[in-house]
């Protein structure tokens, strides 16, 4: 992967509209997109164990044990990740949080691996401001042993959790470099998620209300504006896990793993 680069100016309407054509497979040579990105990120330029530089250690409304460090013992490229050290318990919430600013950026994608199976209780590794939610958190994570996302304003879940919804999701595999993607447009109210590059189900929203998965999110308007990006872990109960984060990236095109 290239190194650290974080392209700040605005990225025009046009390239934006552009990108929502392609949402659903990733253009040729998707991996090498992170030349046009707004934030690409393989923390290799990191010097200290204390994220610094593009990144910030935060805790959403509390902290508690959790932390979040740079590694040089596991990385999925090179010799450096973001360390999550996440514990159990409300108010153990810790992140590092991307410094410029994402509102430009629809697609994203991250490496993660983690030691521990989703809980059945809810639980956020991901987590990025609403500011047409009232600034609230859209937030991925996982409750009932199964990847979801969740809006924080009104607690809805996608997928919805009953027994047919959980199913349409899937576990986050522990043990292993695992590749997430999402793409949120904002203006169509759309949201779709794939997991090794292949869509998850259970983890859309269309437009269309569809049982188990989608129909309790559009039960309200909803019209993001995403302006920032959180990685690391918030636990509302039971739930404590150790994640690891790199080759981060987000911007107007799909990426790819």
């Amino acid at each position: 992967m290239a190194s650290p680069r974080l392209l700040l100016a605005a990225l025009p309407a046009a390239l934006l509209a552009a990108a929502a054509a392609v949402a659903v497979a990733p253009a040729a040579g998707a991996a090498t997109a992170c030349e046009t990105a707004v934030l690409c990120d393989d923390f290799e330029s990191q010097t200290g164990t204390v994220p610094s530089g593009a990144w910030t250690v935060t805790s959403q409304d509390c902290s508690g044990t959790g932390t979040a460090t740079v590694d040089t013992t596991v990385a999925h490229s090179g010799t450096r990740s973001i360390r999550v050290a996440g514990a159990a318990g409300y108010c153990n919430h810790v992140f590092v949080r991307a410094a410029p600013d994402l509102s430009g950026a629809r697609f994203g994608r991250f490496w993660v691996r983690h030691t521990t199976p989703l809980p059945a209780a809810h639980v956020t590794f991901l987590a990025m401001r609403d500011t047409n939610d009232g600034n609230r958190d859209l937030r991925m994570g996982g409750q009932n042993a199964a990847l979801q996302w969740n809006r924080q304003s009104d607690d809805a879940t996608l997928p919805e959790q009953s027994p047919v919804g959980v199913a349409l999701s899937r576990p986050l595999p522990v043990n292993v470099w695992t590749c997430v993607e999402f793409a949120v447009d904002g203006a169509a109210g759309t949201l779709t998620t794939w997991v090794d590059g292949t869509e998850v189900t259970g983890l859309r929203v269309d437009g269309e209300p569809t049982p188990d998965v989608d129909r309790q999110w559009l039960t309200k308007t909803w019209r993001p504006a995403l302006t920032d990006f959180r990685l690391g872990w918030e636990s509302y109960g039971e739930g404590a896990d150790t994640l690891w984060y790199d080759d981060v990236a987000l911007g107007s095109a799909r990426i790819g793993c």
